[in-house]
């Protein structure tokens, strides 16, 4: 016996066939699928913004702290920056971030809302899953920020003489001298092993704070709130991974590529910073970041999210 029906449900047809299954589920999951693409759009447009809001506020101090990591004091170097090449030179390398961060950031939140819906279904994850999932988007958005950063920190790294180069020449330099691997991708995988820990403690950290905020505000969150917030994942952000971020940047700015395997010249170069300059060599620049970390996540987070309101996107699915 062959039974057709069509029962309409608040404006949904439901199509029954003899064998009793009805074709809803196969809506539901198109559906569903639609929303979930729309979602990774909404979040590569919202995290554009959000990454171009960071760059912009948060590149002198960025300076100062690559300029740290391989000298003796922040204070000396801010001042002997301005000195003798002027305000703007805490601006250098902002080209490669600024042109990149678009893509970076963009990857980095839709990682994470995707990382978010894999781990579970349900919207309310706990902060162990929340630190997870921003471990997740950390590894994957790791294959755009390490070229990105690599080409900042060389054009950060130059002191405004006769011989410094425009970006495209450096990164042209670093093509025709050592290729995609050694040259473009160089650092890749202490990069990787700052990502993992960074963003694990960045997303929870800001989650945290959201959810203790709407306990008293409510689930809508005044601007500041969201600052505040994007404040304290930035400042979590550093101290879970500031050594490897100091470890990077060596590497980086290193005239010619490392040698062995990550593993090895990775821990090479850690007890090469322990032997100069003590383990508080794995910390040089760190007050720097700190005090980037709160305007500049707090205005990736606010332009994040207020760009999601203007355009009307709804939250990321889970």
């Amino acid at each position: 016996m062959h039974v057709d029906a069509v029962l309409n449900s608040g404006g949904v047809q439901h199509s029954i066939t003899g064998n009793g299954k009805p074709q809803l589920a196969l809506r539901i999951q198109d559906k569903m699928s639609a929303k979930h693409t729309q979602a990774t759009i909404n979040e590569l447009i919202a995290g554009s913004v959000g990454g171009a809001a960071q760059v912009l506020v948060g590149q002198p101090l960025d300076t100062i702290k690559t300029r740290a990591q391989v000298a003796p004091s922040p204070m000396d170097i801010l001042t002997q920056t301005l000195r003798k090449e002027g305000f703007f030179a805490l601006y250098k390398g902002m080209a490669s971030p600024l042109l990149g961060i678009a893509g970076v950031n963009s990857l980095l939140f839709a990682s994470y809302g995707i990382s978010k819906r894999i781990i579970s279904p349900y919207p309310n994850l706990s902060l162990k899953e929340i630190a997870l999932a921003g471990a997740m988007a950390g590894a994957a958005n790791a294959i755009l920020a390490s070229p990105v950063e690599m080409f900042k920190v060389r054009m950060q790294g130059q002191y405004g003489g006769k011989n410094d180069k425009r970006l495209r020449v450096v990164v042209s330099d670093m093509w025709k001298e050592y290729g995609f691997k050694k040259g473009v991708m160089r650092g890749y995988w202490v990069t990787v092993l700052r990502e993992i820990p960074a963003y694990a403690g960045f997303y929870s950290a800001f989650e945290f704070s959201k959810r203790e905020f709407r306990k008293r505000y409510g689930e809508e969150l005044p601007v500041w709130a969201l600052l505040a917030s994007g404040s304290t994942g930035g400042i979590a952000y550093w101290l879970s991974c500031y050594p490897f971020d100091v470890v990077k940047s060596r590497i980086q700015l290193r005239s010619t590529p490392p040698t062995g395997t990550p593993v090895q010249y990775i821990t090479h170069e850690l007890k090469t910073i322990v032997v100069e300059s003590g383990f508080r060599g794995l910390f040089k620049g760190l007050s720097p970041s700190l005090l980037r970390s709160i305007p500049a996540a707090a205005s990736t987070f606010a332009a994040f999210e207020l760009t999601r309101g203007a355009f009307d996107l709804p939250p990321p699915l889970h």
